[in-house]
């Protein structure tokens, strides 16, 4: 997830503010992520359960990221694609549901594992953050469809 993130920021990175903003959090989320599931480059093998702080921040960190993507992002790139055409606009109408399954994932997450959770819930967390990560990995992949669209058509229309 991380390469994936690393060659999103190098195809849009800078070309827009809210969006450079939007990837720093996705990286920030990622950076997290890994640390509470332990892999690496960011998370060392774990020996013991994870403080229940760390949860909560990662799960803070989750619902931003979709929170953002939902109430400043998408609303932006989908009157963009609207803008650019019917094939544009039909394309982001088709993603952004595909992305609520993914953001119904993270709430779910975040509610099971922020309200003072007790150790069986937190044997349960490896399991769940499996889940919630290949959750999210779609999620990144359309939203990189939605951002592709929204600057090849940018791009296109500063180059013509």
């Amino acid at each position: 997830m991380l390469t994936k993130l690393e060659r999103a920021v190098d195809a849009w990175g800078g070309n827009n503010k809210l969006i450079d903003q939007w990837l720093e959090s996705r990286r920030q989320l990622l950076i997290t992520y890994c640390q509470l599931a332990g892999l690496p480059p960011y998370g060392e093998a774990k020996e013991a359960l994870p403080e229940e702080g760390h949860i909560k921040q990662f799960c803070n960190q989750l619902v931003d990221y979709v929170s953002e993507g939902h109430f400043e992002v998408y609303d932006q790139v989908a009157s963009a694609c609207e803008r650019n055409g019917e094939k544009s606009k039909t394309l982001a109408n088709s993603l952004l549901p595909k992305i609520n399954a993914s953001t119904d994932s993270a709430l779910d997450f975040n509610d099971k594992f922020t309200n003072g959770v007790d150790e069986d819930v937190l044997l349960e967390l490896d399991a769940e953050l499996s889940k919630l990560g290949q959750a999210m990995e779609e999620r990144f992949e359309l939203e990189d469809k939605l951002l592709e669209t929204l600057l090849s058509h940018t791009s296109e229309a500063t180059a013509g």
